[in-house]
């Protein structure tokens, strides 16, 4: 589709680094008992260092960043919220491995599912939440392969939203960090990933202590998330993010022996990013860019949003150097627009090379215009001409 383009050249004080794998150039190894790694700065996706990382692997339990995702954009969206009371099927209750041990017929809200699932890796409330976004686990998987499309990636399928173990199941560590990048997007959900401990049913005789499979939470400084993994295939999975300053990173480690070691080559790579790199915020979430026109839509202009943080990424003390911004929307915006659509690209641009490249998206959802509101429009244009 055509798009509108629309340059500003802005001169900032910073040295942007080239979407490059940096450590791996300098020879630097960062995960030598990982079967595969990567490690990327959430905002601009720069790739800081790789191993292996398309290489197709079980998930295992790091599955559940996809389910967390879908989750938080049916919130975002406004298909679901926080206080939902979501019912446990008898299919959900007899989900087995790290689970809330939830009853057929109990009754949770969704944060306090999301908790179950962001702390302590729940089965059983991925499937609650699953059946209640996909009407049946079948049509959430459907759902899930859907956004792996969305999102670009080649290398991964899901069969089930737990990442129980089941046959052409998996992703990569390239993949999966573009989910945890995804993920991100949404700053509550951190809210969940980054506790260590909490409690379920506190009010209760079932009280229950949830304590967060991600000892790093409470080991590592700056470390909010994301989750965990494991099965006797996949071995020892971790995808972590961490934020220091201006700067959130996210590490993706596959099939380590043990948790001692997968946490240890996990903190290797984030010292690697912080001790190196920085990051230059130019947009929070949400930032108003443009409005742009509307075909046929119960309003005539739709507002045009940043969907995440934008951060240009420098080397420590980095020279003055100037790039451009380029936001372009679409051509033809046709109603109805949903909530977070995109409807245009936001670029940064250095020496004519693109360093980001971002959505724009929809601020307000936009309805299609009636037959009324269309011939009182035709008629005010035909009357005004007259």
């Amino acid at each position: 589709m055509k798009r509108i383009l629309s340059l500003c050249i802005i001169v900032m004080s910073f040295s942007v680094v080239s979407p490059v794998k940096a450590a791996e150039e300098k020879g630097v190894e960062l995960a030598d008992s990982a079967k595969s790694a990567i490690l990327i700065e959430r905002d601009t996706g720069t790739v800081l260092y790789e191993k292996n990382s398309q290489e197709k692997l079980p998930p295992a339990s790091m599955t559940k960043i996809m389910t967390m995702l879908l989750i938080m954009e049916a919130i975002d969206k406004g298909d679901l919220k926080f206080d939902e009371k979501i019912r446990t099927s008898d299919y959900a209750a007899s989900m087995g491995g790290s689970q809330i041990f939830l009853e057929p017929g109990e009754e949770m809200t969704t944060e306090q599912m999301l908790q179950g699932i962001s702390i302590g890796s729940a089965n059983d409330a991925s499937m609650a939440m699953a059946e209640r976004l996909g009407g049946s686990e079948e049509g959430f998987v459907k759902k899930m392969n859907e956004k792996v499309k969305q999102l670009g990636l080649k290398n991964t399928k899901f069969q089930n939203p737990t990442g129980l173990p089941v046959e052409d199941h998996y992703s990569t560590a390239h993949d999966m960090s573009i989910m945890a990048k995804e993920l991100l997007k949404y700053e509550k959900i951190t809210n969940f990933t980054g506790v260590y401990e909490s409690y379920l049913r506190e009010d209760t005789d079932k009280k229950f202590w949830l304590v967060n499979t991600n000892r790093l939470v409470k080991f590592y400084p700056g470390v909010d998330g994301l989750k965990t993994g494991y099965t006797n295939e996949a071995k020892y999975c971790l995808t972590a993010t961490a934020k220091k300053g201006n700067m959130r990173v996210i590490a993706v480690v596959f099939g380590a022996p043990n948790p001692k070691t997968r946490n240890a080559q996990v903190t290797k790579m984030l010292d690697y990013a912080f001790s190196q790199y920085m990051t230059h915020p130019l947009y929070e979430r949400g930032v108003i860019l443009k409005k742009a026109p509307v075909s046929k839509g119960s309003k005539k202009t739709v507002t045009g949003v940043t969907s995440e943080p934008i951060s240009v990424l420098t080397k420590k003390g980095g020279l003055a150097k100037d790039f451009t911004r380029s936001i372009e929307m679409d051509k033809q915006i046709k109603a109805p627009i949903a909530k977070g659509e995109e409807i245009g690209k936001l670029k940064i641009i250095k020496d004519g090379k693109l360093v980001v490249e971002s959505p724009i998206v929809a601020k307000e959802k936009i309805e299609k215009a009636s037959w009324w509101e269309l011939y009182k429009r035709v008629f005010g244009m035909f009357t005004q001409t007259n």
